[in-house]
């Protein structure tokens, strides 16, 4: 009887489920608000002055605090809290955060508002919308990856020998949903009721989203109230357990591969819209607009993610759906560089974002659930946010060497006046980064073969 009270919310299909959609819908709208600004590059720097390295600075603000080191102060402290208290701690930054972005980009604040004398008396390359915009995405950066590894905890406490890759992969999928929203829709609302309240109102969305926290918190409180039960209780958090995670080859690997590839995806999202304006410059009767065309990218990756979750359960791979997904990435960047311009035509283009999509799930369906095969469950908050402090590292750097060498490989172009900008050097970088992240998949699966850490087995216990 007593086995049947301990297990019975676990067991429970419909739980589990719910459980992981409440927190991916709050994901995906904070997704939303992430990359909120990335199809209005060109309004920005018309608009509010944003030069091509503002763009990039703000896009990388996000990650600072991460890069700092909070990210990691945040993984032990959900360790130590666990996950729901965890959840409500990130919306609180999130929420602040956003509310201060919003007000960055504002009519209130750019007219002269509350704040705008101070922030307009220093760093003169930068306009006071983009400096408070960096100031509000910093904080909302430290609760969005805070989330970020909670998420993924909270999907091995309810799914540990059942559906695990198909769970984490629906709730990437759920995510994915974000960006088509952010490239398909966002522009149609910002060209009703301009920038600012498009960005006010994806803060206010990303708000309502997070009352799926709340749901989730009464769900964890009963399934703790369960597992406290057990006659076998999960050992305690000790900072000691730590360094199993910095002596891990494996870990150490995953974590390189994981930083080198979305930062191949994140900061080329940022530049995607701009890059697709350039290359397409003089076409005429396009099917779609850039930002359109580029909504198609995360669809692959929606439709695919959980299926190659599902697979990873039944039949394994995980090593191998690496390689891949890294090598599938560099290919299409070099595509993106080096096609001549009178080859680069918009089913080339479609081919290359569809089949970054279909990169886009074979590395996040195998990923994340290699993660708990490499460390124990008590350090396992902890491990996911040194791969984020890790990732946040390249994820605030990139966006600014980006654009710095967009910004120094273009000088003199006058995108006031219809011009576009030179994508060549930037896309090869990001092929760089592709390279790089394929070269760890192949040491990766090498290091699993030798320590058989399992990362080519099936999830689901039988």
């Amino acid at each position: 009887m007593t086995e049947t009270i301990k297990t019975a919310l676990r067991e429970s299909a419909f739980a589990r489920w719910t459980a992981v959609l409440l927190m991916s819908v709050a994901m995906l709208f904070a997704y939303i608000f992430v990359d909120a600004i990335s199809p209005f590059q060109e309004i920005f720097e018309r608009d509010f002055g944003w030069t091509p390295d503002v763009f990039g600075v703000a896009g990388g603000a996000a990650y600072f605090l991460n890069m700092l080191g909070f990210i990691v102060i945040a993984g032990i402290i959900l360790d130590k809290i666990g996950v729901r208290r965890s959840a409500i701690v990130a919306a609180i930054l999130m929420i602040t955060g956003g509310v201060i972005k919003s007000y960055g980009v504002s009519y209130a604040f750019n007219n002269g508002g509350f704040g705008f004398d101070f922030f307009n008396s220093f760093l003169p390359r930068f306009s006071p919308s983009a400096k408070v915009s960096i100031l509000g995405f910093a904080i909302f950066g430290a609760g969005m990856e805070m989330a970020g590894i909670t998420v993924p905890k909270a999907i091995v406490k309810w799914f540990r020998g059942r559906e695990m890759a198909l769970a984490m992969g629906l709730s990437v999928a759920i995510g994915r949903l974000g960006l088509v929203l952010i490239f398909a829709v966002l522009p149609r609302i910002e060209s009703w009721v301009g920038l600012p309240t498009t960005i006010a109102l994806s803060a206010l969305v990303m708000c309502v989203g997070f009352l799926a926290f709340g749901a989730y918190y009464f769900m964890d409180v009963k399934l703790e109230r369960e597992d406290q039960e057990s006659d076998v209780p999960e050992d305690a958090f000790r900072f000691s357990d730590l360094k199993q995670i910095f002596t891990s080859k494996a870990f150490m690997i995953i974590s390189g591969l994981c930083v080198l590839y979305y930062v191949s995806i994140f900061t080329f999202q940022r530049f995607a819209v701009g890059m697709l304006e350039s290359r397409f410059a003089g076409h005429d009767n396009l099917l779609m607009q850039p930002s359109d065309l580029f909504s198609f990218f995360p669809v692959g990756a929606m439709l695919l993610t959980p299926l190659l979750g599902l697979f990873l359960d039944y039949r394994g791979k995980g090593a191998s759906m690496l390689i891949w997904g890294a090598g599938l990435m560099a290919l299409c960047h070099v595509a993106f560089a080096l096609t001549p311009a009178s080859l680069f035509s918009f089913p080339l283009a479609f081919l290359a974002i569809v089949i970054l999509g279909v990169s886009f799930s074979l590395v996040p369906a195998a990923l994340w659930p290699a993660v708990p095969r490499l460390v124990e469950n008590k350090v396992l908050g902890s491990a996911y946010a040194v791969i984020f402090w890790i990732q946040n590292i390249g994820l605030f750097s990139a966006p600014i060497l980006i654009g710095h060498l967009l910004y120094a490989t273009n000088v003199g172009v006058d995108v006031a006046a219809g011009e576009h900008r030179d994508f060549t050097s930037v896309m090869l970088v990001f092929a760089s980064f592709g390279v790089a992240a394929l070269l760890l998949g192949f040491w990766l699966k090498a290091e699993d073969k030798k320590k058989g850490y399992g990362l080519e087995l099936p999830n689901k216990v039988k």
